[in-house]
C-alpha cells in the first residue's frame, strides 16, 4: 500500500471524521511550518557558531555524507512511513529537517544576506499563491502530475549530467527556471492532495496522522527546493 492516490489500498475508506478538513489541512501545513523552522534554525546556528566551516576542515567530505543521510532518510520515510507509528513519523521527519538544515547553512556561506532574504520572501509568496489555488480550486490537478515528475526527472539527470560536463552550467538559469516551475506545480498538487488524505483515511486515526506528516514532508520539500533553485537564479554570491 502507498500514500500515492494511485495506488490506495480500496481496504480503506471514508467513515466518521474527528476533525474538519480545513482543521487537518491546518496541522499538516503547521507540522511543514515546523520542519522549515528547524532546518532555518539549525542553518542559522550553524552559520552564527561556524559550525559549517569547521566541519569542513575537519571531514571535507562532511556535505555529501549529509546529504546522503537525508537522501536515504526521505526515502525511508516516503516507502515505510504506513508501517511507523505516528511518534516514530514525527520524529523522522524533524531529525531530516536538522540534517538538512547542515545543508541549507552552506547556502548561508556562499549567498550575501540580501539575496537570501529576497529569495525567502518570493518564495513565501509564490508558495503560499499556489497553495491556496491548490486548496480552492475544483479542478482535479492529478493530470499534472506526469508532466512535474517529467520535469522532476530532467533536473535530475541535468544536474548529474553537469557533474561531469562543467560546459553545462551555461544553461544553469534555465534548469533553475524549469525546477521553479516544477516546484510550484507540485505546491499546488501536494496541497490538493491532503484533501484527498483526508476523505480516504478519516475512518483511521494514525493512518490519517501519518498521511498529514507525509504530505507535510512533501510540501517541506516543495519550499525548500522552490527557496534553493530562485537563490540560484536570483541570488548573488558572497565576494
Amino acid at each position: 500500500m502507498s500514500f500515492d492516490p494511485y495506488e490506495f489500498d480500496r481496504s480503506y475508506g471514508s467513515s466518521t471524521h474527528g476533525i474538519s478538513e480545513g482543521e487537518y489541512t491546518a496541522r499538516t501545513f503547521l507540522w511543514m511550518v515546523l520542519g522549515l523552522m528547524v532546518t532555518f534554525g539549525v542553518a542559522v546556528l550553524c552559520w552564527l557558531t561556524n559550525a559549517t566551516i569547521y566541519a569542513l576542515i575537519l571531514i571535507p567530505a562532511v556535505h555529501l555524507i549529509v546529504l546522503i543521510a537525508t537522501l536515504v532518510l526521505s526515502f525511508v520515510m516516503i516507502r515505510r512511513i504506513e508501517r511507523m507509528s505516528v511518534a516514530a513519523a514525527r520524529t523522522m521527519f524533524l531529525v531530516y529537517s536538522a540534517l538538512f538544515g547542515f545543508t541549507m547553512s552552506i547556502y548561508l556561506l556562499i549567498y550575501d544576506l540580501t539575496s537570501l532574504v529576497f529569495a525567502f520572501l518570493a518564495t513565501a509568496l509564490y508558495f503560499g499563491v499556489l497553495a491556496v489555488y491548490g486548496r480552492l480550486t475544483g479542478r482535479d490537478l492529478s493530470g499534472v502530475r506526469p508532466i512535474l515528475f517529467s520535469g522532476l526527472l530532467f533536473l535530475v539527470i541535468f544536474g548529474v549530467i553537469s557533474l561531469f560536463i562543467p560546459a553545462l552550467s551555461l544553461f544553469d538559469s534555465i534548469s533553475c527556471l524549469i525546477g521553479i516551475a516544477v516546484f510550484l506545480g507540485y505546491t499546488a498538487y501536494d496541497t490538493q492532495r491532503i484533501r484527498t488524505f483526508y476523505h480516504y483515511y478519516s475512518g483511521y486515526p494514525d493512518m490519517l496522522e501519518k498521511a498529514s506528516i507525509f504530505a507535510a514532508l512533501q510540501l517541506y520539500l516543495d519550499f525548500v527546493n522552490l527557496f534553493l533553485y530562485l537563490l540560484r537564479f536570483l541570488g548573488r554570491r558572497r565576494n
